[in-house]
């Protein structure tokens, strides 16, 4: 009788409402997930007062939690997005929906959520924390998941050990926890995606998939900022920068990529769609005003010249160098030019000239505060040599320093480069210029053995994203920002998956040459 029931009601169910929705038995859950997802909605606006921003915060972390169970793949995806597309700091004089969402700030600091005292965690992280623990259960049930070794794991470990040796060694020396914390998250963020990247991705799909999204996301903050030029009267307003200072890092990688594109005669869409925005890009990195982006692209592509084999490289200088000398002798005409069109001359001149104090305040105080900054960094080393001072500290300044916007000035300065010095000492300098130098040398064996010509473009956005940075972490704020260390991370986390993918396709032709030979 039981079954006669279930088998009538069944069918009705199939009938009335699956069959009308065009689903069936097999992709039924989608009904319940509406359902389900209708239901928060409505309850939620319910219990909260109509709070919008509040109640779809929350049905975005549902979603994200079932999206992270369901396929890891996607919700990467979605959670390297809305690492590009939001923002951790306001840009000064304006207002966005991509700052306002607080997405890396605390829950407790978050406007539109009611307040909670232990709310110290971020919607990002909790996005990332679901990926990791989804990943867990995956490897924990899933007979067919198998763990990819991460490149330079001895490196890697080497300096992890030592991050965390040096925020304990900053605690004993009478360090505040909070600042360390703050001090340390990001380059754990970047330790922790350089891991779970490779364990999530498989295919070459997946990958051409991930560059959409950092195509797409980049694009998005680059038109963010020509909107404010144009907006300004096609000026920068007299506004120090148009975007963050992340965003023309992330579009130099973009930079790299189309190139490698070009050079290695692959890309087909992505390829097709940087050449049509590469003047909004062009323009959003303009409007950044970031002189560290400027000496990093440069740097970025001499690498990418030298990384080339002779053939290619060959090839690429007969349209470079034209190019190189049009900029050369765009650079002569402006080089005393302090208007909208000379902003960039004027910029790379600043890291060769001293700025004249009446005509370029801006830059010359910039300077001069560096320069007192970098001189306390290097009393602070002679203290502190060996094992540095430890993370949540203060650095020393036996010059005084001006007050500015950046409330962790006194334990953070703008070069990240001496800072990990300051902070790891001589021992943990080491380490982290030995992992970064062991992954560039591994990513330079692997591009150098490549036959695929799209994976060898984005080998080369892996290895050259890591020179970027560092080139960027001399002169500015970057180390302990959470979307550079995120996205270098994702970045990192590709290499074994090239490889893994190489390894595959070696056997697959291997296979295949043999059968012939029978």
């Amino acid at each position: 009788m039981n079954t006669v029931s279930d088998f009538i009601s069944g069918s009705f169910n199939q009938k009335t409402l699956l069959s009308g929705l065009g689903l069936d038995r097999e992709n039924s859950f989608v009904l319940w997930l509406l359902i389900f997802f209708a239901a928060l909605l409505g309850g939620g606006l319910y219990l909260f007062d109509g709070n919008v921003p509040l109640v779809a915060g929350i049905i975005y972390l549902s979603f994200v939690l079932i999206l992270s169970v369901l396929r890891l793949d996607l919700s990467l995806y979605l959670f390297m997005f809305t690492v590009i597309l939001f923002d951790q700091y306001a840009i000064p004089g304006f207002t966005s929906f991509t700052f306002d969402v607080r997405f890396f700030h605390n829950i407790k600091e978050i406007p539109y959520v009611p307040y909670i005292h232990s709310g110290v965690v971020s919607p990002f992280e909790i996005h990332l924390l679901f990926i990791t623990v989804a990943l867990l259960m995956h490897a924990s049930i899933r007979h067919s998941f198998s763990f990819k070794p991460i490149p330079v794991w001895g490196a890697f470990l080497f300096f992890a050990g030592l991050l965390i040796f040096s925020f304990v060694n900053g605690m004993r020396g009478g360090g505040d926890i909070m600042v360390a914390l703050w001090e340390v998250r990001a380059l754990f963020y970047l330790c922790l995606m350089y891991v779970i990247v490779p364990q999530i991705l498989d295919t070459r799909e997946q990958i051409t998939a991930l560059f959409w999204v950092f195509i797409i996301g980049i694009t998005i903050k680059a038109l963010q900022g020509v909107a404010k030029f144009v907006a300004l009267g096609f000026t920068t307003g007299g506004f120090d920068v148009l975007t963050n200072h992340e965003d023309p890092v992330f579009m130099i990688t973009i930079f790299i990529l189309l190139l490698g594109f070009l050079v290695f005669h692959t890309g087909g869409k992505q390829r097709a769609w940087l050449l049509i925005s590469l003047f909004i890009l062009f323009l959003g990195f303009y409007v950044a005003q970031r002189r560290a982006t400027y000496a990093s692209l440069m740097v970025s592509i001499s690498a990418f010249i030298v990384l080339l084999p002779t053939i290619r490289r060959i090839q690429f200088l007969k349209y470079f160098l034209p190019v190189l000398f049009v900029l050369l002798l765009y650079g002569a005409a402006f080089w005393n030019n302090d208007g909208t069109y000379g902003r960039p001359v004027q910029m790379i001149k600043s890291g060769f000239v001293e700025p004249d104090k009446e005509t370029n305040f801006r830059d010359y105080s910039s300077n001069l505060y560096r320069d007192n900054e970098n001189y306390n960094l290097a009393r602070t080393v002679v203290n502190n040599p060996v094992l540095g001072t430890g993370f949540g500290v203060k650095y020393d300044q036996p010059i005084p320093l001006v007050t500015i916007r950046f409330t962790l000035s006194e334990y953070i300065p703008h070069n990240q480069i001496y800072w990990i010095l300051v902070k790891m000492g001589a021992v943990g300098f080491f380490a982290f210029w030995f992992f970064f130098n062991c992954f560039a040398a591994k990513g330079t064996q692997l591009f150098m053995r490549l036959k695929d010509p799209f994976l060898k473009a984005v080998t080369l956005v892996v290895i050259i994203a890591v020179i970027n940075q560092l080139v960027v972490s001399f002169f500015d704020l970057q180390l302990t920002y959470y979307r550079s260390m995120l996205y270098l991370g994702c970045l990192m986390g590709l290499l074994p998956v090239i490889s893994h993918i190489e390894s595959e396709e070696k056997s697959r032709e291997d296979i295949d040459n043999d059968g012939l030979d029978e």
